[in-house]
């Protein structure tokens, strides 16, 4: 099997603190299977929502495949997330609380082939926070090149 990068979403751990992780799988077109093994879909904006006892992906863009004739999809349409109901009522109860969210993380696949989803159950950061964040990225970055300097 060929090697297929991973989309994933980088803004996620920049806008939000993720609590847990949950993967799950996805329901699809076959021409949106192809885009993403070709790596064109972008989850910037996009998030999960519960909706009647059911979890559904909402702005998520899959690009169309250029090879579909006729048939063609919405590439922002709503798409369907596969989880068992013990799952699904987790969620809800983690989502229930005030200020937290489903976002996805990354879309991939499996061992197996299969398209999945590794949604996040997060909450969103205030700007001190994201500055804090910056600033322990940047400490982090001086030690690792101190260190490597006295390695020499």
């Amino acid at each position: 099997m060929d090697s297929v990068a991973s989309i994933s979403n980088r803004k996620a751990y920049h806008d939000y603190h993720i609590s847990e992780k949950i993967e799950c799988g996805i329901e699809l077109m076959g021409q949106e299977v192809k885009s993403l093994r070709e790596g064109k879909a972008s989850l910037a904006e996009s998030f999960a929502r519960i909706d009647n006892g059911e979890v559904f992906l909402y702005n998520t863009h899959i690009a169309q495949y250029e090879k579909t004739g006729a048939f063609r999809t919405e590439s922002l349409r709503v798409r369907k997330l596969l989880l068992h109901k013990n799952e699904i009522n987790k969620l809800a109860g983690a989502v229930s609380q005030k200020g937290f969210t489903l976002i996805p993380l990354k879309i991939y696949f499996n061992s197996r082939g299969i398209a999945k989803v590794e949604l996040g159950v997060a909450k969103g950061k205030n700007v001190y926070d994201k500055r804090e964040t910056i600033k322990k990225r940047e400490v982090d970055l001086e030690i690792k090149r101190v260190m490597r300097g006295r390695q020499k």
